[in-house]
């Protein structure tokens, strides 16, 4: 009895997302907005099986493009449903070297930068040198250097494979890598020649260890 009760809830919630989001989508388009979100969701719409086919059937005798828009702002809805247990969302688990680079794989690609340790060690960067696009590295290569107010500390590349992009936005702000070492504050992208690599690396909590032992 208590599982067909959970069900029921569960179903009544769903359809009353469902109602909300078409409200929002029918009134952004009166309104004239014609894109309700950006593309990072795209993934999620091809996951959004849910979507009432007799609804997309109503929908689509008005404009295509609130279809698409009824889509997103569902997808939106159920994020915020059940984002919080994890069901839907997915982050990378981030990997530390003992040099304090920090990297997260995703779709075959590393993104590349310095811990909190190493930030706050250094202090407010005021330089960031960076290699060029192409540039292949074997895992442990210099790659780069920081430079700030009282230190200067170079860049250890935590895989082997080439780099694929930049954060170009440092060369004018530098102090992002104080301000986001963990987003905004990256330092490059890059190929993985050797995928294993990233089982080697330490885990957060790994890495949160390593910092006592060498503080001790």
């Amino acid at each position: 009895m208590c599982i067909v009760c959970v069900y029921m809830c569960i179903v009544c919630v769903y359809m009353c997302i469902v109602s909300v989001c078409v409200r929002i989508c029918v009134s952004v388009k009166i309104c004239g907005e014609k894109k309700l979100l950006c593309n990072p969701l795209s993934l999620l719409f091809k996951m959004c099986v849910f979507f009432p086919p007799h609804l997309k059937k109503n929908l689509q005798q008005q404009q295509p493009q609130l279809v698409v828009s009824a889509k997103r702002g569902l997808t939106v809805a159920l994020l915020m449903f059940f984002g919080t247990s994890g069901l839907i969302l997915y982050f990378p688990p981030r990997k530390f070297t003992d040099k304090h680079e920090w990297v997260t794989v995703e779709n075959g690609i590393g993104t590349v930068g310095i811990s909190n340790y190493a930030q706050e060690s250094l202090g407010d960067v005021v330089y960031c040198g960076l290699p060029e696009i192409g540039t292949k590295l074997n895992q442990l290569d210099e790659f780069g250097a920081l430079e700030s107010v009282k230190a200067a500390s170079e860049l250890y590349s935590p895989l082997t494979g080439e780099v694929t992009d930049i954060n170009k936005v440092l060369a004018d702000q530098p102090g992002l890598v104080n301000k986001s070492c963990y987003s905004e504050g990256w330092l490059i992208k890059m190929s993985l020649d050797n995928p294993a690599e990233v089982d080697e690396l330490m885990t957060e909590e790994a890495y949160e260890k390593f910092l006592k032992s060498i503080e001790d």
